[in-house]
């Protein structure tokens, strides 16, 4: 795709804005276990053969965040001013190693040809300014006379004078100007006082009605929070002039906003799921018990992640919160089982014993075929971090759940073995 972006495909993908500098590449692999490999090759081609291009390697994502992953917007009246701390934050942001593809969305300065026109002059001869626009439009771009059509392939023909006609400064002056009221072509020089070259910004864009300019960056290797912790102190040590603002955008907006409106609602989950706790016991002890086991996942959240290399994301947290019902279940039928045993005249010490033994079973097979549900989601990119936070979070807490909520029966309820014996 040259001069614009491919039309949207997917749910979260953005189509780039026209620009004739800009071109885009796709690439379809039949594997995505291959597509660092392939991201690594092209940059290294790219690299070599064409070091000068702003370019930008990465893979789709089917979620939030298809932009930069880290990003700083400046707010505020003045252009120059935001430039400037624009690119006082690219500085910082190149300064690190693990930075790629720093940039913002403002992109380079063009250059652009002002034409001063004598409207009295204009007026005399019956020529518009939309009339002159038209002309050097022409004669600079061409104009659309058609389209041509191979397949399902339509490509614009566009007519504009010979690339020997356009292509200095100085060409401008042969251009013709048809004038109603003398019926004939005229010079572009009768109508216009002068012509200038000059740059400014093609995209100004805005934000909230303010002009905002986005400083940007993706890391290299790793993970974008770990670039991010490095680069934030720095970045927001920059001075901001009265009038003007800063404020985070990228991974760490995105993040942010999905966890507060996610946590928002977990206590509340929480406490209901204890309440019902309580209704089941009809005792604090026992909930107490099941929400002291439960960071006991913890321990297997994060050596799966650690041996995964699955990085710690949105995904994952929403793993995570579901494990928590998980574990409950389990510690609900350990506690369940002890107070049976206790009703079939058991001491308290025999029946933590029995309990802790008859449910080593039912439980692990439980967990065990929670952890084979989960496996297909191992091969998929987007919920491999829920998989694997369950998978590992659920294998170890369920082990270690058959040791530690028995000790921590025992020792809220002061079982010893004491009981037994005084009982024989």
């Amino acid at each position: 795709f040259v001069g614009k972006g491919a039309t949207r495909f997917i749910l979260t993908y953005a189509p780039e804005e026209a620009d004739s500098s800009y071109g885009q590449i796709i690439v379809n692999v039949d594997d995505y276990h291959m597509i660092n490999a392939q991201i690594q090759k092209i940059e290294g081609y790219l690299q070599g053969k064409h070091p000068d291009i702003r370019k930008k390697i990465h893979r789709f994502v089917y979620g939030p965040g298809e932009g930069s992953k880290i990003e700083m917007r400046f707010s505020g009246p003045d252009i120059k001013v935001l430039r400037n701390l624009a690119d006082q934050a690219k500085e910082i942001m190149a300064s690190e190693a693990n930075a790629k593809v720093v940039k913002d969305d403002w992109r380079e300065k063009v250059r652009v040809i002002k034409v001063d026109m004598d409207e009295a002059k204009a007026r005399n001869v019956g020529i518009t300014r939309a009339e002159l626009n038209e002309a050097l439009a022409h004669q600079l771009n061409g104009t659309v006379s058609g389209v041509y059509r191979e397949g399902d392939d339509i490509e614009p023909i566009i007519v504009r004078p010979p690339e020997n006609e356009r292509r200095g400064y100085d060409d401008l002056k042969n251009i013709q100007l048809y004038s109603g009221v003398t019926n004939r072509y005229i010079p572009i020089e009768q109508v216009v006082d002068g012509v200038s070259v000059d740059w400014e910004d093609e995209i100004v864009r805005r934000r909230n009605r303010k002009r905002t300019i986005t400083a940007q960056c993706d890391q290299k290797v790793g993970n974008a929070s770990v670039l991010f912790a490095k680069m934030k102190p720095r970045l927001e040590a920059i001075e901001i002039p009265p009038g003007y603002e800063m404020e985070w955008g990228g991974e760490y907006e995105s993040a942010k906003d999905a966890e507060s409106k996610l946590m928002a609602k977990v206590p509340l989950a929480f406490m209901l799921m204890f309440l019902i706790s309580v209704f089941l016991f009809n005792t604090i002890r026992h909930p107490i018990i099941i929400f002291l086991g439960l960071p006991l996942s913890v321990i297997g959240v994060a050596a799966g992640l650690l041996l995964s290399g699955v990085p710690y994301g949105f995904m994952a947290l929403l793993g995570f919160l579901s494990l928590a019902g998980m574990l409950i279940k389990n510690e609900i039928v350990l506690l369940d089982q002890i107070n049976l045993e206790m009703e079939e005249g058991k001491s308290p010490y025999q029946a933590v014993l029995d309990a802790s033994v008859s449910r080593v079973r039912p439980v692990a097979m439980a967990a065990f075929t929670t952890v084979l549900g989960m496996a297909p989601l191992l091969f998929d990119p987007f919920f491999i971090g829920m998989a694997v936070t369950i998978m590992s979070g659920l294998t170890f807490a369920t082990i270690l759940t058959l040791v530690v909520i028995p000790v921590l029966y025992a020792t809220f309820f002061r079982v010893n073995p004491e009981q037994k014996q005084n009982q024989n």
